[in-house]
């Protein structure tokens, strides 16, 4: 009787571990959705957009300031870099894409609590949960760095790094949950694919406020405020038109053919903006500039933001030439007939950009690629959607960014002294100057 007790349940064991054996890689598969090809490319996305602010931004802005204030244009990347990383991780990706509130997410994921190995976000099922966070972070980065072009030359580095942390606390990181992270835009059905109202609508108008507030340069139209060197921004276009694929083809968040979609929607776009702003230069001034064709790009680029994940790569083409037009239009009539000083265009560029190509999406919007329709394709109402969210941006954004200049400006000086102003902010903010 002991021996047959022992042979029954010797066989009970080992029907048990085949049992085990044979349902175990059906566990595993279930547990994890994990794929290696969609993390390496979300791996290299990542390190694109993050070169879009070091070095790309730093030397695009700094390329297009006086000489005296080239060190301090690039500090303002440069500390966007650090300090919105550390918030990020903090508090901002958790408020921002943890929880599904029709209004703002949760705390749960603050620093990062509970993140493991093998978590993932519901938006990026198949990517480890801290390279999404990684990745929405580089993107508010940007943003963030995106607002001080607005005020380049005359605002202070202690009034920059508060204003800032307010701003990517009250505007970005509310606008980023109601747009991509399950809030009441998503709802809704506004259509962003990779910021055109998130990032360069939001940065415009916070831009377009901040130097309404903050007030003109000394000097700005009786003194020469041409740019030192004209090469760094060259140099920092490049950088930025190479890491917008990241930008916008990232924001498949996988490595497939909707990604491959948007970046050939993002060159051209890119391409068509830098010859419609040039053409139309030659046209009205006889000399296609630099500046113009470069500034030209960054237009489509923004332009094509949005609508890129969710437009044929034809599209692309006009959308960058109306970028180029409107947005030249924005720079040059609109700026000088209500003669507000926005540094370096950011308003002009980004804001209208984002705007335009937000719009655009729902006109242009092809189901089989974003599984939305546009106008085109007989959904009229994406275009009243998208001017909702549109709207919404606008009136958050500069709300906000008014309410917060107005509050820095009690604790600290916004912008620097006029004698500070004239010897540069590079010595008067840092210490430091170029030779």
């Amino acid at each position: 009787m002991g021996a047959l007790s022992y042979r029954a349940a010797g066989n009970a064991a080992l029907i048990a571990l085949a049992a085990s054996a044979l349902a175990t890689p059906a566990l595993a598969a279930e547990a994890s959705t994990i794929s290696a090809a969609d993390t390496a490319w979300m791996i290299v996305a990542t390190a694109l957009v993050l070169m879009m602010t070091i070095p790309g931004l730093a030397l695009f802005y700094s390329g297009m300031v006086r000489k005296k204030n080239v060190l301090a244009t690039m500090a303002q990347s440069l500390a966007a870099v650090a300090m919105i990383s550390i918030l990020w991780v903090a508090f901002g990706y958790s408020l921002a894409f943890v929880g599904d509130g029709p209004w703002i997410g949760t705390l749960d994921r603050w620093f990062l609590i509970g993140m493991t190995m093998e978590s993932i976000n519901p938006a990026a099922k198949t990517i480890p949960e801290a390279l999404f966070m990684l990745y929405q972070m580089t993107f508010a980065i940007i943003t963030v760095a995106l607002v001080a072009g607005a005020v380049a030359d005359r605002m202070r580095f202690s009034a920059y790094l508060l204003f800032s942390v307010g701003w990517f606390t009250f505007v970005y990181v509310p606008l980023a949950h109601w747009v991509w992270g399950g809030g009441f835009l998503a709802s809704m059905g506004v259509m962003d694919f990779a910021g055109g109202l998130v990032v360069h609508l939001s940065a415009g108008i916070g831009g377009l406020v901040a130097a309404a507030v903050m007030g003109r340069r000394h000097g700005y139209g009786s003194e020469n405020l041409a740019p030192f060197d004209l090469s760094f921004a060259v140099i920092g276009t490049g950088l930025l038109w190479v890491g917008w694929f990241g930008f916008n083809g990232g924001s498949a968040l996988a490595a497939n053919s909707r990604a491959v979609m948007a970046i050939t929607a993002t060159h051209l776009a890119a391409c068509a903006g830098a010859l419609a702003w040039g053409a139309i230069e030659w046209a009205t001034r006889r000399k296609p500039s630099v500046l113009g064709m470069i500034s030209g790009a960054v237009a489509g680029l923004g332009t094509i933001t949005p609508a890129s994940g969710f437009v044929a790569p034809w599209h692309g083409v006009v959308i960058g030439v109306i970028a180029g037009t409107i947005c030249f239009w924005a720079c040059t009539w609109l700026k000088q007939r209500f003669k507000y000083d926005d540094s370096l265009d950011v308003f002009g560029v980004h804001g209208i950009g984002g705007l335009t190509g937000t719009f655009l999406a729902g006109v242009f919007a092809v189901n089989a690629i974003g599984g939305t329709s546009g106008l085109l394709e007989g959904n009229p109402q994406q275009v009243l959607i998208q001017f909702y969210g549109i709207a919404v941006t606008l009136v958050w954004a500069a709300g906000i960014t008014f309410v917060l200049l107005k509050l820095v400006g009690a604790f600290t000086p916004l912008r620097v002294s006029v004698q500070q102003e004239m010897e540069g902010l590079d010595i008067s903010q840092h210490g430091e100057a170029l030779q």
